[in-house]
């Protein structure tokens, strides 16, 4: 019991400190580099330029894919770290398992591909 609340309590110091260095870190940015408004800072540019489009626009529904199919490899990676530490240990059970999640992924990217995802537009 003693042993969990000394860790609770790490936690709690380490959330404390983090919270103390951000909050000292802002204020000796707002200290140190004093800001001056101006009426070109607010205006939307890109590259140098005023922006002719409005800041908020929404994106064609093509581009749906593209992030999907990011997501989806994104997270291939996310799960194939912790994978490879546990893989000496599980041994073949953990590499079918990563076979089987590979080949479900690789079955997205045909379909993917089978939609036109993959096609320049």
């Amino acid at each position: 019991m003693n042993n969990a609340l000394e860790q609770y309590g790490l936690l709690l110091g380490l959330a404390v400190g983090t919270v103390g260095l951000v909050l000292s870190l802002y204020a000796t940015a707002r200290a140190l580099g004093k800001t001056r408004r101006e009426p070109g800072k607010d205006v939307p540019a890109t590259s140098g330029r005023l922006a002719r489009d409005p800041v908020w626009v929404r994106y064609h529904a093509r581009y749906y894919g593209y992030a999907l199919l990011f997501l989806a490899f994104d997270m291939e990676m996310a799960y194939m770290y912790p994978w490879a530490v546990v893989y000496r240990k599980e041994g073949l059970v953990a590499l079918l398992d990563m076979g089987v999640f590979l080949a479900i992924l690789f079955l997205g990217l045909l379909y993917g591909w089978s939609q036109g995802a993959l096609r320049r537009q």
